[in-house]
């Protein structure tokens, strides 16, 4: 066990003829006191800030692992985001397509469609077109036949009439 302040200070030495001078001794044993307890106090400190510089270097080696463990999850967490991202992409490319190919194949449809009813249409008219003919032709010929001139003298007969009567 370490010597205290306290056993020094309570020492006593024997004596003997010829010894030392016993106020030099206890003189010096005072000074030995005082810086034995200057050192045992600054060894105090420095155990204290030991304690002290530990706490924080804990700490410190807490936040460092807790950090290197948040950066380990995030990395893992934009890896997951990116897969999920190039996932959803594909996806959104395949539906895409397959939207693509749906208005594709109902323009085509949609523009059968209207080819044919063009193209009844054309026969529409051109059927119309040879009635009308047909029509006009007839007309034509009756504006052609003898009769109109028949006619055309009643008409002025019955206008004559009626101027008179």
């Amino acid at each position: 066990m370490p010597l205290t302040p306290l056993d020094i200070h309570n020492k006593e030495f024997g004596r003997r003829l010829r010894g030392y001078d016993e106020d030099e001794v206890n003189e010096f044993l005072d000074q030995v006191i005082k810086d034995y307890e200057s050192i045992i106090r600054e060894n105090k400190e420095l155990q204290n800030q030991i304690l002290n510089v530990q706490e924080k270097l804990n700490h410190f080696t807490n936040i460092e692992e807790t950090l290197s463990k948040t950066i380990i999850v995030a990395q893992e967490a934009a890896d997951e985001v990116r897969n999920n991202a190039k996932k959803e992409a594909q996806l959104i490319i395949k539906e895409a397509e397959k939207n693509a190919d749906r208005i594709i194949n109902e323009s085509l449809s949609k523009s059968r469609k209207v080819s044919l009813e063009v193209e009844e249409l054309k026969k529409q008219a051109s059927i119309y077109r040879a009635r009308f003919r047909t029509l006009v032709e007839a007309q034509l010929e009756l504006l052609g036949q003898d009769g109109w001139d028949t006619l055309d003298s009643q008409a002025r007969h019955a206008e004559i009439e009626l101027q008179r009567g």
